[in-house]
């Protein structure tokens, strides 16, 4: 085995083999920092959907007090049927924002439409008018 130094950088060492030139070593810095990133991004676009469903489901008219109890008691709420009711309510939630947002001119009550924040769920269907 014998070190090869690079024409243009002396400061990259190359290794080379029978078989023909090594891979170069991988960059853990260069991945850590992009996969930091990327869960920055992830965060912030998390946050912002969160936002968004707020101001379209008119929460944001609400104190902030009484939006942060109404959430606490949703998590904190160990009744499944009370919580089955919430999930099929916020699934017709989507699927009207969804069809409202297909149909043009039928807006929602705020003006923002979800399916462009990917904050709609994968398996919508129309709703039939």
């Amino acid at each position: 085995m014998r070190l090869i130094y690079s024409g243009d950088n002396c400061s990259v060492l190359t290794t080379q083999h029978k078989d023909g030139p090594m891979r170069k070593p991988r960059d853990f810095d260069a991945e850590l920092k992009a996969l930091g990133d990327k869960t920055r991004q992830l965060k912030e676009r998390k946050v912002h959907q969160l936002g968004e469903l707020v101001i379209a489901t008119g929460a944001d008219a609400l104190p902030v007090e009484q939006l942060a109890g109404l959430l606490l008691a949703g998590v904190e709420s160990r009744n499944g049927e009370a919580k089955e009711g919430w999930r099929k309510r916020g699934a017709a939630f989507f699927q009207r924002t969804a069809g409202n947002a297909a149909g043009g001119d039928r807006g929602n009550a705020s003006g923002v439409a979800l399916g462009d924040s990917g904050a709609t769920p994968s398996r919508t269907q129309p709703r039939a008018d």
